[in-house]
């Protein structure tokens, strides 16, 4: 405001003339900027700040200078003109709607900084004669500059003015009534400064010290009690700490009204008006500090002023502290007569609401949600309020039934229907909804179930939220779902396919065939799955877990197989083609006669990692060689178990697959050299026993065998005569070398005149460390029988298997007579005259009879010994009938020494030498000594 009205006697000329000389030159400087001041536009804003600054210099570098009174005179009145040419653009400024706020702020700090030196000139001026109370008027300036950097957010500048006035007026007395109201503004903006700086105690202090200037005043008392009131009321919105300070604050307050009216002769309507808000802010700040009683007691005394027009929050304030108290009746009254006031805000009746039902609990939700139907006229905010405080008061399931209840009464849904309310109708849904979903994460089914149908009448039957209900559908299928009643899911689930078929839609209809055992449905219903639109292969994944959970393990088989049918190059898929195979294949594990599905998949994958190469179809580093280290151990288990199982012709399949799978491994060490070598052996194995069960070997199967033993025999010498390690250690790596040769053999049979190389074969295995006499007695008695014998290499496998008997320091004489039994049966049968097969048979009797010799008794089996000397003597038989005498006498004596050295022979050895003896007389009384 412009001030020169507040001081006339500024206008009066000067009783002492014009300045001194002296003083000319500052006067005019400063006049000359007034001037300025008086006729800049608000648009030169560098100007006005320019302004400032030439001032400011001007003030500070006469700061000292002495003047005249009539230049003091003139110095004031500069002064006050400095001050209206400050009004004068402030009053522009907040004219224009079009300055920038940043433009305005600089005007305001301006304006502001010639303010400061318009009250700086009056300190300069000082007290010139004829100007009544100049400290006091100073200090006006001082209190007024201080008030706009306050407003500016220059506490400090602020606080100075305000300090600078208090000392202008400290030596002054205030006589009239508009110095006495100056002092006291004066100390309540100092407190309000120093509030704002945080510096609570020195804004408590000059509180207390404007008691002492409040002169019986009425607006004094007014005006100190309310700066009491808003400290009370900052301090309440602060921590808790600050509940002392408020409540004494609030004290001080309402104290100061009670004087005031006490004081007072004429009206005190305002101050009772303060009064009542005191007591208000005391009741709330009671109940914040939890005492309840003094709630009540402040509420009492506010209903009982006189005239008193009850504030809305009031009846708040008493229902909450009754509600503290455990008054729920006196609550419940205080609620239904706020709802029945219609001066209390619809606000103020939810949020009473809300805190009634927070106190009493879900049981008085219907009946509170019928007053706010009456009550509010926007009733579907209100209801949304009330049922978000049912949700968030806890989880039970009383709470969530009496929410569901509510929710689906008529006059509630009515409330939500329409436009205007989609928002709260959308919130209202999100809301039930998300109370459903964590039901269900809790695994109260039939609690969320009542929820996700309530919230279904909050979603329009429009064709914007197809999509919507069809997910609500979707939701109460897999609620019945997880209540196993698959009849209500399946309904539920025909729905939401009605409304948006889709992928979810098609997996929930599988799911549901699952639990009903349906294994033929449910694998036509992954089969429609890939029909869908929005088909994503991670399901076919979701379906072989959801068909392993419900042990189906035929219908997880059918996932995978499936899954594997859409693998093709550059194509993104969950999981790697490898894992689809190892999961296919261990699936097929668990049920038995499923070895030809097993076979089906083991080729495709040995044909997958031949068309992609072996790194790109199982992985690099350590994980490609975990998964091929897994088929190339599976397919060798399968092998062995198919051939304890006689299945060779399979069995004969899986060990090439293992060899090939062996041999694709990074690390071919010893160990998975051996592997390959003996997948090759039992494979070739198998193919040859796979024939003796008729399944007869074509040309080409036994070039393909004979390749495979040949790749074998290329490995076996790197190959340790040791244990091996791997597998169940039913086969010896010694046992390698013999089932090559074995097999190898068996092959030659096929083969015409293939004697020769069957013997150097045998030969050559005989002169190996694998090499033992069981081995050679299991080749020589192969090579004597069969429909295609082979008598040399009988007789080699059977020497040298006697041989390597004999030279053992403990030999097995029980196999020593099988051995010796065979040769002479070989000898017996050689393709030679009778005389040379004679010769042969003698010599490995007359071998027998050589090793029989020096041996304990009953060290040599009996029963060969005895077969040994009756063959022998038998022989003997033939010669005497062909008058064959020398090789009569040869074998006679054969068989008797044979007996001597066998126990249990005694009794046919007087017989045998009498025998002999008869003989011998015979021939020589008939001159038959020689043939």
């Amino acid at each position: 405001m412009r001030i020169s009205e507040l001081s006339p006697e500024l206008r009066r000329p000067s009783a002492d003339g014009d300045s001194q000389p002296s003083h000319l030159h500052v006067l005019e400087e400063i006049e000359s900027s007034v001037n300025e001041a008086e006729s800049i536009s608000i648009e030169d804003l560098s100007s006005l700040e320019n302004l400032a600054v030439r001032l400011r210099k001007s003030l500070s570098n006469n700061s000292n200078l002495p003047l005249s009174d009539s230049a003091k005179l003139q110095v004031w009145k500069l002064s006050y003109r400095l001050w209206n040419a400050c009004v004068d653009i402030s009053n522009a400024v907040g004219v224009l709607s079009t300055v920038e706020a940043g433009y305005r702020g600089r005007i305001y700090v301006a304006q502001a900084e010639l303010r400061q030196i318009a009250a700086e000139l009056l300190l300069l001026a000082k007290s010139p004669k004829g100007i009544p109370v100049p400290a006091f008027k100073s200090a006006s300036f001082f209190h007024k500059a201080g008030l706009i950097w306050h407003d500016l957010g220059r506490l400090d500048r602020a606080a100075a003015n305000f300090e600078q006035a208090t000392d202008l007026t400290s030596s002054s007395r205030a006589e009239g009534e508009d110095e006495k109201r100056m002092l006291l503004d004066l100390n309540l903006a100092r407190a309000r400064t120093a509030w704002e700086a945080n510096d609570r105690s020195l804004s408590i202090a000059l509180l207390g010290r404007s008691k002492n200037v409040l002169f019986r005043s009425q607006a004094g008392f007014q005006a100190l009690a309310e700066q009491y009131l808003q400290f009370g009321k900052l301090s309440l919105k602060s921590s808790s700490e600050g509940l002392i300070d408020a409540s004494k604050l609030l004290s001080e307050a309402l104290d100061l009204c009670e004087k005031g009216i006490a004081i007072s002769t004429g009206g005190t309507l305002d101050l009772v008006r303060l009064k009542a808000r005191c007591l208000r802010f005391m009741a709330a700040e009671r109940l914040q500090a939890e005492d309840y009683e003094g709630v009540l007691s402040c509420v009492s005394v506010l209903r009982g002023i006189e005239g008193n027009e009850e504030h809305p929050s009031v009846g708040y304030v008493a229902m909450k502290a009754c509600l503290g108290a455990g008054r729920v009746a006196e609550a419940e009254r205080e609620l239904r007569e706020m709802m029945s006031n219609k001066r209390v805000p619809e606000t103020a009746c939810v949020s009473a609401a809300e805190a009634f039902l927070a106190a009493t609990g879900a049981e008085a939700a219907k009946e509170i949600m019928m007053m706010l139907l009456g009550r509010c006229r926007e009733g579907a905010g209100a209801a949304l309020r009330v049922l978000r405080m049912v949700a968030e008061s806890g989880s039970c399931a009383v709470k969530a039934r009496a929410a569901a209840e509510l929710a689906s009464d008529d006059r509630v849904v009515a409330l939500f229907v329409g436009c205007m309310a989609a928002k709260e109708r959308n919130a209202m849904h999100a809301l039930l909804w998300n109370w459903g979903a964590e039901y269900f994460r809790s695994k109260e089914y039939e609690i969320s179930v009542e929820l996700f149908e309530k919230s279904m009448l909050y979603v329009p039957r429009d064709e914007e939220n197809r999509a919507r209900r069809s997910n609500c559908f979707r939701v109460l299928s897999l609620c019945h779902l997880a209540l196993v009643q698959l009849d209500r899911a399946q309904e539920f689930i025909d729905q939401a396919e009605k409304l948006e078929p889709n992928i979810k839609c098609s997996f929930l209809k599988f799911k549901i065939q699952l639990q009903k055992k349906d294994e033929e449905a449910a694998i036509n219903q992954i089969q429609s799955m890939l029909s869908c639109i929005d088909f994503n292969p991670e399901f076919l994944t979701l379906c072989t877990h959801e068909a392993i959970a419900c042990q189906s393990f035929l219908v997880a088989v059918a996932s995978l197989s499936i899954l594997l049918n859409l693998y093709s190059p550059g194509k993104q898929m969950p999981m790697m083609e490898v894992t689809v195979f190892r999961n296919l294949i261990t699936l097929l594990y668990r049920d038995s006669e499923t070895e030809q599905e097993i076979l089906k998949h083991t080729r495709r994958v040995r044909a997958r990692m031949n068309e992609l190469g072996t790194e790109s179809f199982f992985g690099k580093g350590a994980v490609g060689a975990r998964e091929l280290n897994w088929f190339a151990g599976n397919t060798w288990n399968m092998g062995l178990k198919m051939g304890k199982d006689k299945k060779y012709e399979i069995c004969a399949e899986f060990f090439e697959l293992a060899a090939e799978f062996f041999g694709a491994c990074s690390d071919q060490n010893e160990g998975k050299q051996a592997m390959v070598c003996k997948s090759l052996i039992l494979s070739t194995g198998a193919m040859i026993n796979a024939e003796e069960k008729k399944v007869l070997m074509t040309d080409s199967d036994v070039k393909k065998a004979m390749e495979m033993l040949h790749r074998a025999e290329k490995i076996l010498p790197a190959i340790p005569l040791s244990a091996s390690d791997t597998g169940d250690q039913l086969v010896e790596t010694s046992s390698m070398f013999f089932l090559h040769t074995f097999n190898t053999y068996k092959l030659l049979n096929r083969l015409e005149d293939s004697r020769n190389q069957q013997l150097q074969l045998i030969k050559r295995f005989a002169s190996t460390n694998a090499c033992n006499p069981n081995l050679l007695l299991h080749i020589g008695l192969f090579a004597s029988q069969g429909p295609k014998p082979n008598p040399e290499v009988s007789e080699f496998a059977f020497s040298k298997c006697l041989s390597s008997l004999l030279e053992s320091p403990a030999p097995n004489y029980k196999m020593v007579s099988m051995v010796l039994r065979r040769l002479v049966g070989i000898a017996s049968l050689c393709a030679m005259d009778d005389g040379r097969r004679d010769e042969a048979a003698y010599t490995v009797y007359r071998q027998a009879y050589q090793i029989i010799v020096g041996l304990k008794e009953g060290e040599y089996p009996a029963e060969e010994g005895k077969w040994l000397a009756m063959t022998a003597w038998n022989k003997s038989g033939t010669a005497v009938r062909l008058r064959q005498v020398t090789t009569a006498r040869k074998w006679m004596k054969m068989g008797l020494d044979l007996a001597k050295r066998i126990q249990g022979m005694e009794r046919y050895i007087g017989g045998m030498e009498e025998c002999l003896a008869n003989f011998e007389k015979v021939c020589s009384g008939n001159g038959c000594g020689a043939e």
